[in-house]
């Protein structure tokens, strides 16, 4: 598998700025407190770059995600793409924003119309965006080709497909606008190793060629290791560490950090029993 070749543009030139971001839900039951997801995120996204995010289920991390697409309201702090102020933006923004700002879900099937042929479900937003159906006959035919899908495969159904070739179907979905940002949500997590090397390649080759970047999210470091030129670590709706992928995933300073590369699966007996070892007597305290 190829990596991602880490690139310096200026600090100042940021895509994405997120600052002191805080989501609340409501508690469940009458008069119960709401409950604090994110407290007070920092997190910054360059052109070009991956940032990966990775935490544990239940960390805050997905909330991030759907927070920067509008998903869920934020409770205070802000959201910057591209110098605008996207947190307060309206439902008209928010539906303009889509040509910049795309999202590849979890699962590649419920992401997907069942009932819409892949031609129908690409066409969908570029139709709405204005183009006519000759045009988007011909961006629908480009787009299976760059995700390495047959021409054919505009005429069948989601069900027609395997789990990674519907995950190719979701990416050319949300390469179909040329978009800059790409959230990419636990986009390999249900997939088989095999599948998931060859879905991550993919994205990593449409960076290369296009210059759009990603917020990956995922629970697996070794995964992160390879889609990332930056890491964010995400711990109770904290950041508690972030740097140079290389750093992160190697030798991190933090050890809720530790913890998580501890846990990562490696294919030598004898090393992983002496990981299992080592986690049982980690005892992570995340850093305010």
């Amino acid at each position: 598998m190829t990596t991602a070749t880490t690139t310096a543009p200026s600090p100042a030139q940021y895509l994405l700025t997120v600052r002191d971001l805080r989501v609340s839900f409501p508690g469940k039951g009458w008069r119960a407190p709401r409950t604090d997801v994110l407290q007070g995120v920092d997190l910054d996204v360059r052109p070009g770059e991956t940032l990966g995010l990775v935490g544990e289920s239940g960390s805050g991390k997905t909330t991030i995600g759907r927070a920067i697409l509008g998903l869920v309201p934020v409770t205070s702090g802000s959201i910057t793409f591209a110098g605008e102020r996207i947190d307060t933006a309206t439902t008209a923004r928010r539906r303009a924003l889509s040509r910049d700002l795309q999202v590849i879900f979890q699962d590649p099937y419920t992401s997907l119309n069942p009932s819409l042929t892949i031609g129908d479900t690409l066409s969908e937003p570029l139709l709405g965006q204005g183009m006519n159906s000759r045009e988007a006959r011909a961006r629908v035919g480009a787009l299976l080709d760059r995700v390495h899908l047959p021409a054919d495969a505009g005429t069948r159904l989601p069900r027609e497909f395997s789990g990674g070739q519907r995950q190719r179907v979701a990416i050319a979905r949300a390469l179909a606008l040329r978009p800059r940002l790409i959230v990419c949500d636990e986009p390999v997590s249900a997939l088989d190793l095999t599948t998931q090397r060859t879905v991550l390649d993919l994205l990593l080759e449409i960076q290369e060629e296009t210059g759009v970047s990603y917020l990956f999210v995922s629970h697996d470091l070794s995964v992160v290791r390879c889609m990332s030129h930056r890491v964010a670590v995400i711990h109770r709706g904290v950041i508690v560490e972030t740097g140079d992928a290389h750093r992160i995933t190697r030798s991190p300073e933090h050890p809720y950090t530790r913890t998580l590369l501890l846990a990562a699966p490696v294919a030598d007996v004898a090393a992983q029993r002496h990981r299992r070892q080592e986690r049982a007597v980690a005892t992570p305290t995340p850093r305010r």
